[in-house]
């Protein structure tokens, strides 16, 4: 990977609809360079996917919660099925510390999501934060330092 590379990766975090042209007036390649070097990312696994950002709100989503799950690791096999499962997780992690879970989710009402926290006890003590606003929204890496 050379700063090309690094470059292009940049800017589509920053916007996965940049046309190819207009990746390749920023970068000084032509586009079927462009296209390539964005395929070959692509086959190993640099770029994963693509996504849109929405507005959690205005679809309805007026909570977004932090749950900590602590939770046997003989419990995994079954409880990520269930997670999985979950179409309001928006993430699940595996962490260190007291708790072994770390999920955030998004739910229209605070009835939902305690329904949903029930659900979770079944695999473990929860404890869970209710986010108030958010001062960084999720981003890309900064990569321009590689």
């Amino acid at each position: 990977m050379d700063k090309i590379d690094i470059k292009l990766i940049g800017l589509l975090q920053d916007n996965a609809r940049y046309s190819l042209k207009q990746l390749a007036e920023q970068v000084f390649l032509s586009s079927p360079a462009v296209s390539s070097r964005i395929e070959r990312l692509e086959k190993e696994g640099y770029i994963t996917g693509y996504q849109a950002e929405v507005d959690m709100l205005k679809l309805g989503y007026h909570i977004t919660a932090f749950i900590n799950l602590e939770m046997t690791p003989k419990l995994k096999t079954t409880f990520y099925p269930f997670i999985e499962s979950c179409p309001n997780v928006l993430e699940c992690n595996c962490v260190t510390g007291s708790y072994s879970m770390l999920i955030k989710v998004a739910f229209p009402s605070t009835m939902e999501l305690d329904s949903f926290i029930g659900q979770l006890q079944k695999f473990g003590n929860t404890s869970t934060q209710i986010v108030f606003s958010t001062a960084v929204k999720p981003r890309g890496i900064q990569i321009k330092d590689l």
